[in-house]
């Protein structure tokens, strides 16, 4: 069976107009502070990350007939949507074209379905998009991938605030007089800064400074935290009449809810243990199996778990709409969730696709396992494909750095499925930010891999008269409903 189309894989950009990582829709601000660090602003390249998006496709048992089935659009876990900068405090980045002061501090953000988490952002230079949504990921989705200091980003998290909230404690042990709880969140954030973007920032109080010190030399190396919630594999394949799976829960909850494919009344396809009994409940460590009725038309099914839990400290959270990276600082008990899906067909190929952010290679990469006894054959950015049953084989789909991307893979009768995100897999260092600024006020559109020019993370800067912003150069980019304007700021400029 084959599953070619003519039509290629397409690739769209979004770009947002924003405010820096530490402050969304505010900018930054120009004065006059001595630098006592010397700690230059890097970037760093992520190695490869999981793309909140994954597919399979059912195998048919008749000639153009395809039947795709929706799987999760994320890895599992909390889904927020980011909030306003809540408890903050001044700091300083010292460039070599002059200093630049920002707000830092702890980010809240609201858990769909119930919960608060409360976050710090990194990489200094991008912006965080108010009401941005936000996917817990692992650290190999972010620009922590790769960066040996991530550990330490840990350490500061669980020793400082708001972990620690008694601030006298917290003042004694970095040898500050007293702290306020804007002064140690601004603190917190500063130290953050110098691993995550090897920034030299400093906070702008004294004792948050202190605190940043503290911090910064005290901090050790510690592992990545736990996903909350995480189905492993999150797509299986089969033949009807066998149990397909297993499907492995991995959560730090006290257990989750299993929730059955929707038409499971008239479908006949159960959620079961190994042993066959139909479940509803599972623990870490739990295996789940679609049990599919031996006569089942060629299909597809999925299954949903729900917990509820606190997210560990040092989770990323991600967005797909180019808000800054956050990391978690604090959680409420929260909400959290995640799917996993089966295809099934009584002959020929059984294929599964799946998709991974390849930031080595600066690509996303598409992998099709086939568990049938026939080859298969899938199309994506205009390339076909083949897999021999039993096999495996992955894409690398070319990729523009910080932009968004829509990749599309399909099948025959119409079967379709696209990918979708944005690659983000370095920060964005000092020099990258102050050379171009890009504010749009509609989406604009880029071929995969194609040649539209890379924009700065930044989006909005230059409000003081110390950094002036030329304004007025048009991009010629074919635009989706709306017009953008490139804005570009020399460096030479921010020193008048």
């Amino acid at each position: 069976m084959a599953l070619g189309a003519s039509d290629r894989a397409g690739g769209t950009v979004t770009l947002q107009a924003g405010g820096p990582c530490s402050k969304g829709n505010s900018v930054f601000s120009s004065f006059s502070a001595p630098s006592v660090h010397g700690r230059g602003a890097t970037a760093r390249l992520a190695a490869v990350a999981l793309v909140s998006g994954l597919v399979a496709v059912s195998a048919v048992a008749t000639a153009g007939t395809a039947v795709a089935d929706e799987l999760p659009q994320n890895q599992g876990g909390a889904t927020a949507t980011v909030g306003a900068l809540k408890t903050s405090g001044a700091a300083v980045i010292h460039e070599d074209d002059g200093d630049k002061q920002v707000s830092a501090g702890l980010f809240e953000m609201s858990v769909d379905n119930g919960g608060t988490l409360q976050t710090y952002c990194v990489d200094i230079y991008s912006p965080t998009q108010k009401d941005a949504k936000y996917q817990e990921t692992p650290w190999s989705g972010t620009s922590l991938n790769g960066n040996p200091d991530a550990g330490r980003i840990r350490w500061i998290l669980q020793n400082s605030y708001p972990q620690v909230n008694d601030l006298a404690t917290l003042a004694a042990k970095a040898g500050a007089r007293g702290l306020t709880a804007e002064d140690a969140a601004a603190g917190t954030q500063v130290a953050i800064w110098r691993y995550s973007d090897g920034a030299d920032v400093e906070a702008v109080d004294p004792q948050a400074e202190k605190l940043a010190d503290h911090l910064q030399r005290s901090a050790r190396d510690l592992g990545e935290p736990a996903a909350s919630l995480r189905l492993d594999p999150p797509a299986v394949s089969g033949r009807p009449g066998e149990p397909l799976g297993p499907v492995t829960v991995h959560t730090d909850a006290a257990g989750v809810t299993v929730t059955p494919p929707a038409d499971a009344a008239t479908s006949g396809v159960r959620i079961v243990d190994r042993d066959g009994k139909e479940i509803t409940s599972a623990v870490d460590g739990g295996e789940l199996y679609f049990d599919v009725p031996d006569d089942a038309a060629d299909g597809s099914a999925a299954l949903t778990v729900q917990a509820s839990t606190t997210v560990p400290v040092g989770r990323a959270f991600a967005s797909e709409t180019r808000s800054q990276t956050q990391i978690l600082a604090g959680s409420s008990e929260s909400t959290v969730s995640a799917a996993a899906t089966a295809n099934w067909t009584a002959t020929g190929a059984i294929p599964a696709l799946s998709a991974e952010k390849n930031c080595a290679e600066g690509g996303l990469d598409v992998t099709a396992v086939n568990e049938g006894d026939e080859p298969v054959t899938f199309e994506v950015a205009g390339s076909e494909h083949t897999v021999e049953a039993g096999a495996s084989k992955t894409v690398t789909v070319p990729l523009q750095e910080d932009q968004a991307y829509d990749v599309t893979v399909r099948g025959p009768g119409g079967y379709e499925k696209r990918f979708q995100g944005v690659l983000d897999c370095r920060t964005q260092s000092a020099e990258g930010a102050g050379e171009s600024v890009q504010t749009l006020n509609e989406p604009s559109p880029a071929t995969v891999g194609g040649t539209t020019a890379t924009t700065a993370d930044l989006a909005e800067t230059g409000a003081s008269s110390a950094t002036p912003v030329i304004a007025g150069v048009a991009i010629g980019l074919v635009l989706i409903g709306g017009a953008a304007v490139l804005v570009l700021r020399k460096k030479a400029q921010s020193k008048d």
